[in-house]
């Protein structure tokens, strides 16, 4: 299945989606999930195996974490050697004054913002794709 390259069809067709909760950053050593936790990101490095997952698993497993963030996931079936969409994205968060750590999925891209930011997120990327669904010279007087 391919994934959408065009970036203004990516941009205009992302559908926000803010999901429910509250995510952190922890990282165990080696390359094992504990038990009793199911993150919703796995990154292995040399240090260890960074998990992103709900804040509630970390507290329970007793995992220090950091970063409280919320989870917004792309709708958009993005292709992965898409260009632009990661930039775009990073830019209007930019100016709005939002850190963001992208993840990018098989299917979808996913974000994680500062939790207490994360409807204000939501409603930048909803501006930034009503903007580009309206095309240069469209919407404006």
């Amino acid at each position: 299945m391919n994934g959408e390259r065009d970036l203004r069809t990516l941009l205009g067709g992302m559908r926000p989606e803010l999901n429910p909760g509250r995510y952190v950053f922890t990282t165990v050593p080696g390359d094992a999930v504990p038990t009793g936790v199911a993150p919703v990101v796995t990154v292995a490095e040399s240090e260890g195996l960074t998990l992103v997952l709900p804040e509630a698993e970390a507290v329970s497993a007793g995992l220090d974490h950091a970063y409280a963030a919320a989870w917004i996931t792309l709708r958009v079936h993005s292709a992965l050697d898409a260009v632009g969409l990661t930039a775009a994205v990073a830019l209007a968060l930019t100016d709005a004054g939002l850190s963001c750590n992208v993840v990018a999925g098989f299917h979808h891209d996913h974000l994680f913002v500062p939790y207490d930011r994360g409807e204000e997120a939501l409603g930048v990327l909803e501006a930034l794709a009503a903007e580009s669904s309206r095309g240069p010279g469209r919407g404006s007087a």
